[in-house]
């Protein structure tokens, strides 16, 4: 296409997403509810494999020691273990060090130290922490096959399941997207094929006057971007500020929650899914085109 020919393209299609008010609306919002859908599905996964990321660069194993074990036997089973491959930190936690977390976790008004006196039931502690959190499963076993530790426990079980809802989640959008973004597609192609059908006599006198192909299926093609492309904007004005509402309101009332707030990647998140708008529409008239406008 000659560079001249650019401006007149991309006025027809915006002219025609303008004569088919109606079919255009229900078109962009149908592309709207499917890209909104998309950015949900994905926001969660986002901030659920967030949270997992996040677990398993805390995820530390505990040790527990044989209560019949000394202090210094202790120390001394805490730098054997330190020279285990795929270890990058080894701490020794005292019993009365543990009481004093314990605290901290209940608060100031229970107070565990006159309750348990002078006899503390908690065992001294060897804290470990993986090199990598993949690691942490199979250093779980060779601890609990050490000599001298009598309990481990590192919180098995909470990643799996954090990342078995993820693939379920990723599983059902992706069935769901592709059935929106059928309907998306489908009601395009019928918004193009009734502006081609419209157009019928004056597509007629370009044709007989010269004009090529492309030249006549151009500014079809390029409303059917513009249809895809206002969805989008729309779908992403709505997840914007809707996240930002949800955002605020699980910081202020669930502290506990790590939420993904970095600009970056909602950005990101943000352009895609107008490339994936675009390309719906695009796809739409491209379809419509080729099977009703047969030059």
């Amino acid at each position: 296409m000659k560079v001249s020919s650019v401006g007149y393209v991309v006025r027809d299609g915006f002219r025609n997403v303008w004569r088919n008010k109606v079919m255009s609306v229900a078109s962009i919002s149908t592309v709207a509810i499917s890209l909104f859908l998309l950015g949900v599905v994905w926001l969660f996964i986002s901030n659920v494999n967030h949270m997992v990321t996040k677990v398993e660069s805390e995820l530390e194993i505990n040790a527990y020691i044989d209560k019949t074990y000394t202090r210094d036997q202790g120390v001394e089973l805490m730098n054997q273990i330190s020279q285990l491959p795929g270890i990058s930190l080894v701490s020794y936690v005292t019993k009365e060090d543990a009481l004093h977390i314990l605290q901290g976790r209940f608060g100031p008004d229970a107070n565990l130290a006159e309750t348990v006196g002078e006899y503390n039931p908690l065992p001294d502690m060897i804290r470990v922490k993986a090199s990598r959190p993949e690691l942490v499963p199979d250093l779980a076993k060779k601890l609990e096959n050490t000599i001298g530790i009598e309990t481990v426990r590192y919180g098995q079980g909470t990643v799996e399941k954090l990342l078995q809802t993820a693939d379920w989640v990723e599983r059902a959008g992706v069935i769901g997207l592709i059935g929106i973004s059928i309907a998306a597609v489908f009601l395009i192609s019928t918004s193009i094929r009734l502006t081609v059908y419209s157009r019928r006599e004056e597509i007629t006198i370009m044709r007989l006057v010269g004009a090529t192909n492309w030249y006549i299926r151009w500014p079809f093609l390029v409303e059917g971007i513009f249809i895809g492309l206002f969805g989008s904007l729309l779908a992403c004005a709505i997840l914007y500020f809707g996240y930002l509402q949800l955002a605020k309101y699980l910081t202020l009332n669930l502290t506990f929650i790590p939420l993904l707030t970095d600009q970056q990647v909602l950005l990101t998140m943000g352009g895609n899914i107008l490339a994936y708008g675009s390309g719906l529409g695009l796809i739409g008239s491209f379809l419509s085109v080729f099977r009703y406008l047969r030059v």
